[in-house]
């Protein structure tokens, strides 16, 4: 059955058995949570939740991919992660009863499944190993979170940043020891921009000097790396750093998200 171009999911415990995510857990807690999840399709920028609102419960994505951003006093937007398939979004507010900490928006039409905060803490009391999955998810956030201060946060560059970003990307889905690897990338220059706290005329031009240097380029949203260990280079500022033109490291400086 398709819904917003997607086709709906009947069972977790026959489709969503992914590896280190919410939907690997035994069948009979399986079983458990289908009779309390709410499963919706979504098209893409529908939002789940919003930044400060009280928190109504937890989503699993089941299919699709959710952007989960941050907004400035000055109306910039700051994107934290995107979720995959089988991540738990919400959850740290959902336990603590607290406001969801971020924005989460679907970036491709996704499929997502809806427990109310009471059901789903219900549900751990009752289901120990859902609950060392919730602990695992909540320990990975929390690395990821060190990650990306320490990769992005801490760069000196939006070159270097960018650098990063692509690495990250090409190692969680190429081979590790291909030297020329291809990839769709999974989201747009825009949103790259907010990722790495600069404008997109930053990452376009910073696009354009990996494509001179034949280091790396993108066309129709598919990146090609040309020269795998110099993009590993200048991720550890070891290379002389991508260039930017004035008006554009002026455009970073105003555009940065702190």
């Amino acid at each position: 059955m398709l819904a917003h171009g997607i086709r709906h999911i009947e069972s977790c415990d026959r489709e969503l058995q992914v590896e280190q995510s919410f939907c690997g857990l035994s069948v009979g807690t399986l079983d458990a949570f289908e009779h309390i999840k709410l499963q919706t399709a979504y098209p893409k920028d529908a939002g789940l939740f919003v930044e400060g609102q009280d928190s109504r419960g937890v989503f699993v994505l089941c299919k699709g991919k959710v952007k989960l951003s941050l907004c400035a006093g000055d109306g910039k937007i700051f994107i934290l992660k995107v979720a995959q398939a089988g991540d738990l979004l919400g959850i740290s507010a959902t336990i603590s009863g607290k406001s969801y900490e971020a924005t989460a928006e679907t970036i491709e039409p996704s499929e997502v499944s809806f427990i109310k905060r009471e059901d789903f803490l219900r549900f751990l009391k009752a289901n120990p190993d859902a609950c060392f999955r919730v602990a695992e998810q909540l320990g990975r956030n929390y690395s990821n979170a060190c990650h990306e201060v320490r990769s992005l946060g801490l760069s000196q560059s939006s070159g270097e940043k960018l650098c990063k970003l692509l690495l990250e990307w090409v190692q969680r889905h190429c081979a590790p020891n291909d030297p020329r690897p291809r990839m769709r990338l999974p989201i747009t220059q825009d949103k790259m921009a907010q990722m790495i706290g600069c404008c997109r005329e930053t990452v376009t031009r910073l696009f354009a000097d990996l494509k001179r240097r034949g280091i790396a380029d993108c066309k129709t949203s598919v990146l090609r790396i040309h020269d795998r260990s110099a993009l590993q280079a200048l991720a550890e500022n070891r290379l002389t750093p991508l260039k930017m033109s004035r008006e554009q490291a002026l455009s970073q400086s105003r555009s940065h998200v702190v």
